[in-house]
């Protein structure tokens, strides 16, 4: 794992987009919270997608709904984005505060092993997914996928900020 990788948000389209969706949950939810997981297969290799709105590859995730508890979000963000079944139990590593989004948002971040049950095709959110080895990310990774990593292997400390 070498580089520094590409910024989360960057270019017009998708700060746009970021700034559209968290004016929708100004308006249905007073902070956002999120799951995003490492998801590791028995191989050792890590699970990372590319959306269609967003540069970059990340780590799989997404918001918290209403009446939903953290574990649901995250068993159904990892299914609807790689097929994914979690195996044992996840293990919360961090809480993190996500400025770049917005000023009310707040990631749970996991550490998983995990299944795929099938291969993930790719459709309107999902560009392309799969299971990367540590030394062989892919090249647009984002900085903050880079840097959980880092933090998981113990080659840096835990952060406050995604």
């Amino acid at each position: 794992m070498s580089g520094e990788g590409i910024p989360e948000i960057r270019g017009f389209r998708a700060r746009m987009m970021v700034w559209l969706i968290h004016r929708l949950f100004i308006m249905t939810r007073g902070m956002t919270l999120g799951v995003r997981a490492a998801c590791f297969d028995a191989q050792g290799r890590v699970f990372l997608v590319r959306h269609t709105y967003v540069p970059g590859w990340y780590m799989p995730g997404g918001g918290m709904e209403r009446h939903e508890t953290a574990l649901d979000a995250l068993r159904k963000e990892l299914r609807e984005e790689g097929n994914l079944e979690i195996r044992g139990e996840p293990e919360l590593f961090n809480v993190y505060y996500n400025r770049n989004a917005s000023k009310r948002d707040h990631v749970l971040f996991y550490r998983v092993t995990v299944e795929q049950t099938a291969p993930r095709d790719p459709d309107m959110e999902i560009a392309e997914s799969g299971f990367f080895s540590l030394d062989a990310l892919p090249d647009k990774a984002t900085s903050a996928t880079l840097r959980r990593l880092k933090e998981l292997s113990g080659e840096v400390e835990k952060a406050d900020y995604w």
